[in-house]
């Protein structure tokens, strides 16, 4: 028989053996497989993908798709009372109407050729979030905002030359993952309990870049002691990276303002839609001074004159920093952006204003004082932290054996969305701006039929 001969897939072009060849040798690799070597072993697939035949027109291919679409459930916002980072607030109709726009409906930040006004959009979104988060410089939305994290606290390290990373107090686990495998093999991670004196004995030793922190945490619970890291940070030699909540900024002093160095979070809360755990964007605040603004990696739009005076433009500022400068020198990589989503969080920052911010931020916390103190009077239930306040999300114990998979379960029989598993026997809630005082008594009412 003849020798079989290596298959080119048609539409991939390094599959050819000799390009593939060429491009290993380049970068002394054996065998892609090398690419892989960090994913553990049981994440990878070890066979074929067991896909079904392929459908032979688009109508049969539609009536597939829209059969998979019938079997999700919708649930009203009144209805719904689930937060931990992805939330339901309203989004006003001209955010979308602008956002929908040719000129803007892409990912991407935009080039000079092909810009028309993003980046003055872009430029607009990152002076508004200056406003709100009292900084100077905010960078084009990255992936969302785990990513937005894990970025402010590499730029934590190269900026201190520093190994060690501590991360206080309850923290997303989905977060905190990607802050690992971002940091991993440059930095060293420690959690620490949010108290100043655990604080203060972990950054002993003087090689601490980063004291991350939270204005409020995992579990909605805002730190009164968050200015006090701040302060040990920077006697410490160490910067501070502190997350929030945009949302939460009309009503809670932002971290900046008590001496942050960097500031970052999620732009979702902002007059984005959540769309099946999607609908996200990042960003990092900081003040105006060289040594953090030039280990952004991620794009910066400025106001620059143009050749005709008294008109101006916008563009890159320091752009020579960025990995499309430099490339495989880059300080990090960055790619396709979010920009699209800091669009439309400027357009909703415009709208809110400074007394719409407040006014919403006033109603969230009113909303969730007032959930947690009527859920607290349902036979069976406490509050996790009972002195604590909480801006969105709050979390209940269910006493008497109910488990937090039942109790959701019973939620969702009765048409609500609530109590995401905390724990064996805590579940999660949120409310928001959307939730009425009917909409929280009809959940108690419905947690005090389960729980007899």
């Amino acid at each position: 028989m003849p020798a079989r001969v290596p298959r080119t897939h048609p539409y991939i072009p390094n599959s050819a053996p000799d390009a593939r060849s060429s491009m290993l040798a380049a970068i002394g690799a054996q065998d892609v497989g090398e690419f892989y070597a960090d994913i553990p072993a049981e994440l990878r697939l070890d066979r074929p993908l067991r896909l079904p035949a392929p459908f032979t027109s688009e109508a049969r291919l539609t009536a597939h798709l829209e059969e998979l679409l019938s079997r999700n459930t919708a649930v009203p916002p009144g209805r719904s009372f689930l937060g931990a980072g992805c939330y339901r607030h309203h989004v006003p109709a001209v955010v979308d109407e602008i956002v929908n726009r040719s000129e803007f409906l892409t990912a991407y930040a935009g080039e000079p050729y092909e810009d028309h006004g993003r980046f003055q959009a872009l430029w607009e979104y990152q002076s508004l979030m200056a406003e709100l988060l009292a900084v100077d410089v905010v960078n084009v939305p990255t992936y969302d905002g785990f990513q937005a994290a894990a970025t402010a606290l590499r730029m934590a390290g190269r900026a201190t030359g520093r190994p060690r990373l501590l991360l206080v107090g309850d923290i997303d686990p989905d977060r905190l993952s990607r802050i690992h495998d971002y940091v991993r093999g440059v930095h060293r991670v420690e959690p620490v309990a949010a108290e100043p004196a655990a604080v203060r004995a972990a950054l002993a030793g003087g090689d601490v870049a980063a004291v991350y922190a939270q204005l409020t945490d995992f579990t909605g619970r805002v730190d009164p002691a968050l200015p006090e890291y701040v302060e040990l940070a920077r006697a410490a030699g160490a910067l501070s990276v502190v997350q929030v909540n945009p949302l939460s900024l009309g009503v809670l002093a932002p971290p900046a303002s008590f001496g942050a160095d960097l500031t970052c979070g999620e732009l979702q809360p902002l007059g984005i839609h959540p769309s099946f755990g999607g609908g996200n964007a990042g960003f990092i605040g900081s003040a105006d001074e060289p040594h953090l603004v030039a280990e952004y990696p991620s794009r910066l739009f400025g106001l620059t004159p143009t050749e005709v005076p008294g008109e101006y433009g916008f563009g890159d500022v320091a752009y020579e920093r960025t990995s499309f400068a430099l490339r495989e020198e880059g300080k990090e990589w960055v790619g396709t952006a979010a920009a699209l989503h800091g669009i439309a969080a400027g357009v909703y920052l415009a709208l809110m204003g400074p007394h719409g911010m407040r006014e919403i931020g006033e109603t969230v916390l009113a909303n969730t004082a007032y959930a947690r103190q009527r859920l607290a009077r349902v036979p069976g239930i406490e509050l996790a932290e009972p002195e604590a306040v909480h801006f969105a999300d709050f979390t209940l114990r269910y006493r008497d054996g109910h488990t937090a998979a039942e109790v959701s379960a019973a939620l969702l029989a009765r048409g609500l969305h609530g109590g995401t598993p905390a724990g064996p026997h805590e579940g999660r809630y949120c409310v928001t701006e959307l939730h009425t005082q009917a909409d929280l008594d009809h959940l108690a009412d419905a947690l005090e039929e389960i729980m007899k």
